[in-house]
């Protein structure tokens, strides 16, 4: 059975970097122009040339994201778990080489982080964890994910990649979408980054979606970590065709993006490459014009001035007041942080300042019982 490995194996890193930074300001235009842009106008919209026309590109972006979402930006939250993990990563805060505490959640735990999040006002939420299989694996979803589902309307996951198999129990349990950023597209890159651990299987973590897909996940998300290659735009240009692999097999799932940028952490590295902010809405206002169907999200990783520009742009879904530590809602412990957010606004300031901005923040909406159905109908 084919997988998006065959697709990545047909791409050549250098000659993508080069295609794209050949791309001249003509090739911007008729991208800026095309009704269904391609990967060649994908290109030519994250290269060098397209700098000189953010401004038209972010307005496109935003009609578009206006015509398919309305004024609605969705919310969501992280719930993180546990900060276990049997993956030695150079950029993550919960590397297993890294002197801090661990904590995972017990059944208590997670109903007191539960309780204080939908006081907050959450309905969206997201399930976070360190990669360790034996601890944090599916014994251990099968005891607390149906016990979470009964107090949210939809639930997602960002966890260790699992088998198909599991991923269709988990539906069964109540699971509505998964999370998984390849984090680099770059093989060699990849192995430099992941020392230790199942994460060191770059194919494994590639085929991710593609076991999603067939277990038939409602929404798959993706997304690099920008600053871990050198290049942000060939691991951005990756990224989409990623997406459009994933589109074309299985078109019953839905999709979302996300742009997470390194942030600090312990044992933290530096960027290999730096995103500015510019670049960064340049690559948001590229995949709203590539997918105006897309969800595309923006995390708290993102300054509070940044996100109040750039959200209502292009961004239909955004988190707030992250916590990035199990029993950071309940009990807050910095000390355990897997990076540290930049936006660090409740989410009611986070609410009032799209509100001012004439977007309506939206923090329910969908019903499993509902069904796919009802949604294509």
């Amino acid at each position: 059975m084919s997988s998006f490995t065959d697709r990545w194996r047909q791409l050549d890193w250098d000659d993508i970097r080069l295609q794209i930074n050949s791309k001249t300001p003509a090739d911007v235009e008729r991208a800026l122009n095309a009704r269904h842009p391609t990967r060649e106008d994908m290109m030519a919209l994250l290269s060098p040339a397209a700098s000189a026309y953010l401004e038209p590109m972010a307005q496109r972006a935003q009609r578009l994201t206006r015509q398919r979402f309305g004024n609605t930006v969705s919310f969501y939250v992280p719930l993180y778990l546990s900060n276990l993990c049997a993956n030695d990563c150079t950029y993550c805060g919960f590397s297993m080489s890294n002197h801090i505490k661990r904590k995972t959640l017990d059944e208590n735990e997670i109903a007191r982080e539960c309780s204080a999040i939908r006081e907050m006002g959450f309905e969206h939420l997201l399930l976070v964890t360190g990669e360790h299989q034996s601890k944090v694996g599916m014994d251990y979803f099968r005891r607390h994910l149906p016990a979470i589902r009964r107090r949210f309307s939809s639930l997602q996951m960002e966890v260790q990649p699992l088998s198909e198999a599991e991923y269709g129990e988990l539906k069964t349990l109540g699971l509505d979408g998964v999370l998984v950023y390849q984090e680099t597209y770059h093989e060699a890159v990849y192995a430099q980054h992941h020392l230790k651990g199942k994460k060191q299987d770059f194919f494994w973590r590639l085929e991710t979606p593609d076991r999603l897909g067939r277990a038939g996940i409602d929404k798959i998300g993706l997304g690099a970590l920008t600053g871990l290659s050198d290049s942000w735009r060939v691991d951005s240009y990756m990224v989409a065709e990623h997406l459009l692999w994933l589109q074309q097999h299985y078109w019953q799932s839905r999709y979302s993006v996300s742009f997470p940028r390194l942030r600090p952490c312990a044992g933290g590295i530096q960027p290999a490459s730096i995103m500015d902010e510019r670049q960064l809405v340049q690559a948001i206002c590229a995949f709203r014009l590539l997918a105006p169907e897309v969800e595309l999200s923006l995390s708290t990783r993102e300054s509070p001035a940044f996100r109040d520009r750039v959200i209502p742009l292009a961004i239909n879904n955004v988190s707030a007041f992250s916590k990035t530590q199990p029993g950071g809602y309940a009990d807050d412990h910095p000390e355990l942080e897997q990076f540290a957010p930049h936006d660090n606004r409740r989410p009611e300031e986070v609410a009032r300042a799209l509100s001012d901005q004439g977007l309506q923040p939206v923090w329910k909406d969908w019903d499993s019982w509902l069904g796919r159905a009802s949604q294509l109908r």
